[in-house]
């Protein structure tokens, strides 16, 4: 596949064709394996959004209207497009991005899978009915559309994660929003095509660029309904709170310090994989990756070793060459507050076993680079423990039994994502039944759910009470309506004033 190379200026995308918008406000888009620029974002305005929201809400009866039946078919065509056009929006990502072509293309394809279950649409939104709930009387619920909804999406995965919200709302009827993060936003633009060319009316789905202004527009909009946000755990507090403040139903899923448990009895080989996968891949930039090792008993000394051998040996490169097994960080001031942390952890006094800074590659010299890097005897003490990294950085803490390293998860502040790497049985299945964590694996170092299961974590990883797509997401964007009903006979009865009851 060949790099994405547009230079034209990404623009707004409302009300079925791109406009400039309102204001004049630009920034760069980066490439971030060359460091150069390679187009201007237009920052959106207040007004932006209102003329996005406006749109929506004037298109929100008709698509509410449309049968589901008829709203699925326009995702399935909408799906078959995105599988056509798949390899072009993975260039496309990591041209903006830098995760490797490989990881972009996994990328699209998860954001796909929530395109295929969004078709299935007509099933989801099925009530529930009770015939002669009372005498003469039947009851039945139904779901119906919240209306004008809006999705702000993070950096790191800007087309699976707007893919987790949008699809979902389209299909239960509701209209949408998105502001796209502003270091990789052409993906959202390339979708909104891809939507009008599967037929979606005009007005459904808008895009709106920009920053902090237009996300506070978004959330003190009246006609918004409802937001879902992905990123990091105080922004998503912010949203949370202000969202909810204005009346808005809220899902916002936070940061993570996911964890992985390796007992004595793992398998080193499969486990020393997954963890360098799941720590290095993306440059660790994913809500999902895992930046701590936990190593219980006399398993860290035969395993660090082989963490570091590897480690030093990443293929770090521009994520278009096919043996790239790392790209670059999404901007240089990403990079620079990567590097931080590893001057802190070094300050704190962990062990750097393996130093990713100072990493230049050929033909790159002005990319976002950085190595892996590995730290030995981390405590729960050090920021590198504590804080988000999003970063290649896996940070490896030694602790005695099964049950010290259950505690140290449970007393992390975050419950996103967590491993455990064993052989044993029962202790998966404690470990399964003890953990305080949204979404675990055994045995698999990123569970991410698939597409009709639901995404999210608990504690301080997400604030509401959904999670994102499947089921869920239904729900979400849905409101329930209880309908009861009777038709009287002819003779009336008169007016009846106690509480009804079955009879």
């Amino acid at each position: 596949m060949q790099p994405y190379t547009d230079s034209a200026d990404v623009v707004h995308f409302i009300g079925g064709r791109t406009v400039r918008g309102a204001g004049d406000r630009t920034q760069a888009v980066f490439n971030p394996a060359t460091g150069a620029a390679a187009r201007r974002l237009v920052l959106g305005e207040a007004a932006d959004v209102d003329a996005a929201v406006a749109s929506a809400k004037a298109a929100f009866p008709t698509w509410r209207d449309t049968p589901p039946i008829r709203r699925a078919r326009v995702m399935l065509r909408f799906l078959e497009l995105m599988n056509r056009h798949a390899d072009e929006l993975a260039a496309i990502i990591t041209a903006e991005h830098g995760k490797v072509f490989s990881d972009a293309q996994g990328e699209v394809a998860r954001g796909i899978d929530v395109i295929e279950f969004a078709c299935g649409i007509p099933q989801l939104l099925k009530g529930d009915y009770t015939e002669q709930v009372s005498t003469g009387m039947d009851n039945w619920t139904v779901r119906q559309p919240l209306g004008v909804v809006a999705g702000i999406t993070p950096f790191n995965f800007p087309c699976m994660v707007p893919c987790w919200m949008f699809p979902v709302a389209l299909a239960a009827g509701c209209t949408f929003v998105l502001k796209p993060s502003e270091r990789d936003p052409s993906a959202s633009l390339f979708m909104a095509r891809l939507l009008k060319e599967a037929g979606l009316p005009d007005g459904v789905f808008n895009v709106v660029q920009g920053d902090k202004i237009v996300v506070d527009a978004l959330l003190a909009h009246r006609d918004v309904k409802a937001v879902s946000f992905v990123g990091s755990t105080p922004i998503a507090n912010y949203i949370y709170e202000t969202g909810a403040k204005h009346g808005k139903r809220v899902q916002a899923l936070g940061g993570a310090k996911n964890h992985m448990v390796v007992m004595p009895d793992a398998d080193l080989d499969k486990t020393v994989d997954a963890l360098i996968g799941a720590g290095y891949g993306s440059a660790g930039e994913r809500c999902m990756a895992i930046s701590v090792a936990v190593l219980v008993g006399d398993v860290a000394d035969k395993i660090v070793p082989r963490l570091a051998e590897r480690a030093r040996n990443l293929i770090v490169k521009n994520g278009m060459e096919a043996d790239a097994e790392m790209g670059p960080i999404v901007t240089k001031q990403a990079l620079e507050r990567i590097e931080g942390y590893i001057a802190s952890g070094v300050e704190e006094g962990a062990t750097l076993v393996v130093d990713g800074r100072g990493l230049e590659v050929p033909g790159h010299e002005e990319g976002f680079f950085t190595g892996g890097t590995l730290f030995d005897n981390v405590t729960p003490e050090m920021r590198i423990y504590k804080e988000e990294i999003f970063g290649p950085v896996l940070a490896c803490v030694r602790v005695k039994d099964f049950a010290q390293a259950v505690q140290l998860i449970n007393d992390h502040e975050f419950g996103n994502g967590v491993a455990c790497f064993t052989s044993d049985g029962n202790v998966a299945r404690e470990f399964g039944r003890q953990i305080e964590v949204g979404m675990v694996g055994i045995n698999v170092p990123i569970p991410v759910p698939m597409a009709w299961h639901g995404f999210g974590g608990w504690k301080r990883s997400l604030f509401g009470d959904m999670h994102a797509y499947g089921e869920e997401g239904v729900r979400f964007y849905t409101k329930q309506k209880s309908i009861m009903q009777r038709w009287p006979e002819s003779t009336e009865k008169g007016a009846e004033f106690s509480m009804p009851v079955a009879k």
